[in-house]
């Protein structure tokens, strides 16, 4: 009788290997010790009565190396996630943490406040408050026809 080496988490490679490449996936190289590519930090965008809200998910990166922009209605958070120094005791059998420059950008709406816009850092989550320029109401006029 032959002894077959279990690998539990084997069929999920199998079944990711069959799948269509993802978006956020698309061109990622082969892990190599030093290699550094793009990735894709996950967003979530919401809207109250008075702002709109960005919250990424930076887990890992220091909010010194997170750049906040808006240029031509355009707002773009990029930065950096290092790799952690590795210890030379530990061998690293896999490794599925994205590391290496990001950058996602969005299309602000004519009613955002680009001068009030703010962004803060906590339990590694950016969260982008862009508040909404507050429209007066206007008043329907009359147009007479002739």
């Amino acid at each position: 009788m032959n002894m077959v080496r279990w690998e539990p988490f084997a069929s999920f490679d199998n079944l990711f290997g069959r799948l269509p490449s993802l978006p956020r996936w698309q061109g990622l190289p082969e892990f190599s010790g030093d290699a550094k590519f793009e990735w894709t930090p996950s967003v979530n965008i919401s809207e109250t009565d008075g702002e709109y809200l960005i919250r990424a998910e930076l887990p890992a990166v220091k909010k010194e190396d997170v750049k906040v922009t808006l240029e031509g209605g355009m707002l773009t958070v990029s930065g950096e996630r290092r790799q952690m120094e590795e210890e030379k005791k530990e061998k690293f059998h896999r490794v599925e943490t994205f590391h290496g420059c990001f950058s996602r950008s969005f299309a602000l709406p004519d009613i955002a406040d680009g001068d009030a816009i703010r962004a803060e850092s906590k339990d590694g989550i950016v969260t982008i408050h862009v508040p909404k320029i507050r429209a007066e109401a206007k008043k329907a006029t009359e147009i007479r026809i002739q």
